[in-house]
């Protein structure tokens, strides 16, 4: 299974490559940029575990200027050109908290000015709701398709392209971090711990539903930190990870988001903490599958799952799971544990794989791997080609030898393809699905 695994691009390699590749293109689009906002890649791309065109790439928007503090830390060391909220979690469940204006203002973008408002008391806050639409009401590139929000994120898409955009501020919040810092643990270790704590946290514009002040609540939450603690785990704990999300995704097929991936990544974090590393090797994996899975059903059953980074918040807490739905995945998990390793074979993924090995499988992912490190090369070449205006130099030696291979690899699938009784000749189609 963990050999199944490497060819479907889930090795330490390509994870790696992606990783870095996103980062690098990152950087250089933001050195392009105005200094404003910063783009950070987060979720699955940035964790380097999904294909170019596998999943939707999330993408964390964060404005530069502004500082949200916890109560009782000091602001006089900021530059005074930042703007500084507070965090008012009083009033707020876990893991949330209103903005309070401090009393600094500096120079601020026009959408976050005309967000701000005052209540009966005088106190200004940043309202999330009057944010969100006022950036929903900015217009669409050309060719770009916006779908509805879900949580802080405003997804679109262009063609085979799906993005989960978020808007964020910068949080320092050291108390929670270290409440994080200081558990008893196996994982992760010490120097991870404290790089975490260095990253800091964000706040992005979601309150709790049902909340009284859901329209000024923002949500706290630790991407960069989190992309950190992803990219710690063993190769045994990764493919956990995977599988799970693919249990998600294929058999309980959740439709209004009741279970998500990031459900899945707590879990396997509450894992990797609890337990001792030397438990997670490849001779243990399917045992670690059948532990995610009574955990994921412990969450289903109790609707309850902590929070990694904050226990106290629930992260099952306003699911809208039903008794119905409840209780048909309870059951299908349950079955799932009961049948062992053949539980995989629910997985199309794994089961498609499995028909295939060796040969077929071996020569299509060698390609398929080949085909998505020249795209990643062939993405970062492109920022690095773009002059002051965001135009490309397409004459690049580079960039022209990139698009040639990848031409050649794809013509090289389609004749196997053809050879071996396929009549798909859409050459472009055949790419699309190599990056899926």
């Amino acid at each position: 299974m963990c050999t199944l695994m490497n060819c479907l691009g889930y090795g330490p390699h390509i994870r790696q490559a992606r990783r870095d590749a996103y980062r690098e293109a990152d950087r250089l689009s933001n050195a392009r940029g105005t200094g404003i906002i910063t783009k950070i890649t987060s979720g699955s791309k940035a964790e380097g575990l999904t294909c170019f065109l596998e999943s939707d790439w999330d993408w964390m928007y964060v404005v530069e200027g502004i500082m949200c503090l916890e109560n009782g830390v000091d602001s006089d060391k900021l530059p005074r050109e930042t703007t500084v909220f507070t965090l008012n979690t009083d009033v707020c469940y876990h893991g949330h908290s209103r903005l309070n204006l401090l009393g600094r203002l500096g120079r601020l973008p026009s959408i976050i000015r005309d967000a701000l408002c005052e209540d009966e008391n005088g106190r200004v806050f940043l309202s999330s709701a009057l944010l969100v639409d006022a950036l929903r009401d900015i217009a669409p590139t050309p060719h770009e398709i916006r779908h509805e929000r879900a949580g802080p994120s405003m997804p679109r898409s262009s063609g085979p392209f799906h993005t989960d955009n978020v808007f964020s501020l910068r949080c320092h919040c050291p108390v929670i971090l270290s409440r994080w810092a200081e558990r008893t643990r196996h994982w992760p270790p010490p120097d991870i711990v404290r790089k975490v704590v260095t990253m800091g946290s964000f706040v992005t514009p979601v309150g709790f539903k049902g909340s009284e002040y859901q329209h000024l609540e923002w949500r706290i939450c630790f991407n960069t930190g989190e992309n950190e603690l992803m990219s710690s785990l063993n190769n045994t704990q990764v493919y956990i990870y995977v599988l799970l999300k693919m249990v998600v995704k294929d058999v309980l097929k959740p439709v209004k988001k009741e279970i998500t991936s990031y459900t899945v990544k707590n879990i396997v974090l509450w894992l990797a903490e609890n337990n001792p590393q030397a438990q997670f090797n490849e001779s243990n994996l399917f045992y670690w599958i059948r532990e995610g899975l009574e955990k994921l059903r412990t969450a289903i059953l109790k609707i309850e799952l902590p929070y990694y980074m904050i226990p106290e918040r629930n992260l099952m807490a306003a699911c809208g799971l039903d008794d119905g739905q409840k209780c048909t995945w309870v059951n299908t998990i349950t079955d799932m544990m009961n049948e062992g390793s053949n539980t995989l074979l629910r997985l199309p993924r794994i089961r498609k794989a499995i028909i295939s090995h060796p040969e077929p499988l071996m020569w299509y992912n060698k390609k398929r791997i080949e085909i998505e490190l020249l795209l990643l090369k062939l993405w970062t070449r492109l920022e690095q080609c773009k002059d002051e205006n965001g135009v490309v130099n397409m004459s690049d030696p580079m960039l022209q030898a990139l698009y040639s291979r990848r031409c050649e690899l794809v013509i090289e699938v389609h004749t196997r393809m053809n050879r071996e009784g396929s009549r798909l000749n859409d050459l472009d189609e055949i790419y699309y699905m190599m990056l899926m």
